[in-house]
């Protein structure tokens, strides 16, 4: 504030008072081309073309950063939008089209990665004292399958399966191992496995005394 706006009064030497703050929130989608050039000389003793070595992430002569495959993953995987309306997304901020096979490829090195990720998620559960298992349906080619989920800490593991009961567990691997307690709404499946203690959801528990 340099004046006063009523009387015109120099206020530039006045002790501020104090702020008041108005705050603007957006998204900013820029496309950013980066070039990387690799000189080539030739030996003038043995004529060898030399060429400079490329950063390790830019194996071919054009490709996609990993801003584009991480947006990519979530419209596809987060959001269950269709390819081509993906498709359609990706050229409209970036003005060139992927192709379904590169998408594709994205989620299947995604499938790899976290395949990794699965093992040693499931071998830290095996440790956990308590883990708490359920499970969802969810249709799948218009068939109903089961989301079989088993949290403990700060992981979660989910496997999906056409069936519910034993052979989704024993198929899935990870009560039958476990030593722990599994927390449980009291489903017969669960209390099948007797090397691992018990405990009833307190959330199924309370649902149940309500109804009575």
């Amino acid at each position: 504030v340099s004046q006063c706006e009523t009387c015109g009064e120099d206020l530039s030497k006045t002790p501020c008072q104090g702020v008041e703050r108005r705050t603007r929130i957006d998204i900013i989608f820029e496309k950013v081309v980066t070039h990387v050039d690799a000189e080539i000389r030739q030996c003038p003793q043995c004529r060898t073309r030399n060429k400079g070595p490329f950063p390790a992430d830019m194996a071919g002569p054009v490709q996609y950063g990993p801003g584009i495959r991480g947006y990519v993953m979530n419209l596809l995987i987060a959001q269950m939008i269709s390819l081509k309306r993906v498709q359609q997304s990706i050229q409209t901020l970036i003005g060139q089209i992927l192709s379904e096979a590169t998408i594709l490829k994205y989620v299947m090195q995604r499938h790899h990665t976290l395949a990794a990720w699965e093992q040693s998620a499931i071998e830290q559960l095996l440790q956990m004292p308590a883990m708490h298992v359920d499970e969802t349906s969810l249709r799948v080619d218009r068939k109903n399958h089961w989301f079989h989920v088993c949290p403990a800490g700060h992981i979660t593991y989910k496997f999906l399966h056409p069936k519910r009961g034993l052979e989704a567990i024993e198929a899935n691997g990870v009560i039958p191992r476990y030593g722990g307690v599994i927390i449980h709404d009291c489903w017969a499946s669960y209390l099948s496995y007797d090397q691992c203690g018990h405990g009833l959801c307190g959330s199924h528990l309370l649902r149940e005394l309500t109804f009575v």
